[in-house]
């Protein structure tokens, strides 16, 4: 469950979100985001799909049979991951061109004007986005068919480590930069002026984006754990390691960013635009130190991608299995085709890539996680929700915990979800 929430969510969306919305101000209104809110509806989230040891396609209509509305959220929690999965590994496809460019020093050697429109052209070119897109989904869906156990948790249990050491290579030269404690004091010095009506959508937006909620991931992971396993510490131990991720990230970025005098609100291209102009920079003092950073940084843009679209990939492997008997190698090659078709799509055409991506985050979202917390609030039996989160009563800290947090996901989430929901619109 942490490798499919850390992941692009952390290291390519939120610096550019955090530069767009109010700085270390943002970050306060998403840490509250993610305790009030997000958080709530990632326990629900796993308490249906350990429940109803089902994929999030059943875990609603088995637990309450014979109502529409749960059959359609099962459904939906099947059609959103498939939307997403297939342009998400187009950014993903990026992501292995350019960790690719950074392995023969491209980035060192290439002047900064080249470096500068590296990203357009690779958008702009016919064959290439498609051709990576393409690798990386390939390589996903090769994980995901080796199974739960020998494929997805082994690789999320190596990669995690990996990532986060990465990561900490890039902020120990990050915070080295001239001109780097402008962007440390902008990711982590609060200033509420700077915020907006629309930064409070965008974080608890975020928040929802980074630890797959509403995409039905967190539910068919549900369904795999144990009925020993403290759920509750899982789900906060998860929250935690985004959390923790996401701020390495804007530290590895912002710094360089400032230093590099760019504008921190660049939008979505920050780190394909942005940072490749500074190891082009740094390689003009320090070439084989900037290539080695380079080649760091993409590998673990890379690997934060691969672990979230292994668990998109799982989603629809496991419907597919359930509904039709499939075996796991047969159904990850149907989802491979499926997403591998739309994703060329939108790699061809950033237009349609762009509609998806806001189609899901402003609405598919955030009304499958209004469902969840809905059914788990309302619907299911209060004495079926603390059996889950207390293992029927042997953990006795969850107990004295349980009341906020069915507060939480019965009262704050589905009202804060709505006000989400229609902020978008409105603002």
């Amino acid at each position: 469950m942490a490798g499919s929430a850390i992941g692009l969510g952390n290291i390519w969306r939120f610096p550019y979100i955090v530069g767009e919305y109010g700085g270390a101000a943002f970050v306060v209104l998403y840490i509250v985001s993610t305790i009030f809110i997000s958080l709530p509806i990632f326990v629900a989230e796993v308490v249906l799909g350990r429940k109803s040891r089902m994929s999030a396609a059943y875990s609603m209509s088995s637990l309450r049979p014979g109502k529409r509305v749960w059959k359609f959220a099962g459904y939906l929690a099947v059609l959103i991951p498939l939307i997403i999965c297939s342009y998400y590994s187009v950014i993903g496809g990026w992501s292995m061109d350019f960790m690719l460019k950074s392995f023969s020093g491209f980035f060192v050697r290439t002047s900064t004007d080249e470096v500068t429109g590296l990203f357009g052209n690779l958008t702009d070119s016919v064959w290439k986005p498609v051709a990576m897109h393409l690798l990386f989904l390939g390589v996903s869906c090769f994980v995901v068919m080796r199974g739960v156990k020998t494929g997805i948790e082994k690789f999320s249990r190596l990669s995690m480590p990996i990532l986060f050491i990465l990561i900490i290579v890039m902020i120990c030269y990050s915070v080295t930069l001239p001109g780097a404690e402008a962007g440390i004091e902008y990711l982590l010095k609060p200033d509420f002026s700077h915020l907006t009506p629309r930064s409070f959508a965008y974080a608890m937006g975020q928040s929802f984006y980074s630890l797959s909620l509403g995409m039905g991931i967190i539910i068919t992971y549900g369904a795999y754990v144990s009925k020993h396993e403290n759920i509750l510490a899982s789900s906060a131990g998860t929250a935690v390691a985004d959390f923790a991720f996401a701020i390495f990230a804007g530290l590895a970025i912002m710094p360089a960013v400032f230093a590099a005098g760019i504008e921190p609100g660049a939008g979505p291209g920050l780190i394909f635009q942005s940072i490749p102009f500074i190891f082009s920079k740094m390689g003009e003092n320090l070439p084989v130190i900037s290539g080695i950073v380079a080649a760091f940084f993409f590998i673990a843009v890379v690997v934060a991608a691969m672990t979230s679209c292994i668990s998109l990939v799982e989603v629809g492997t496991s419907f597919l299995s359930e509904k039709y008997g499939m075996s796991r190698k047969k159904a990850v090659l149907i989802v491979y085709c499926i997403c591998g078709f739309i994703g060329t799509l939108c790699a061809l055409e950033g237009r349609l890539f762009d509609a998806f991506d806001w189609f899901c985050s402003n609405i598919l979202l955030l009304v499958l996680s209004f469902l969840v917390a809905v059914f788990v609030g309302f619907i299911l039996k209060k004495e079926e929700v603390w059996d889950n989160v207390t293992n029927q009563g042997q953990i006795a800290v969850n107990g004295k915990i349980f009341p906020v947090v069915y507060f939480l996901i019965r009262w704050v989430a589905p009202i804060a979800i709505a006000v989400i929901f229609f902020t978008n619109f409105i603002l």
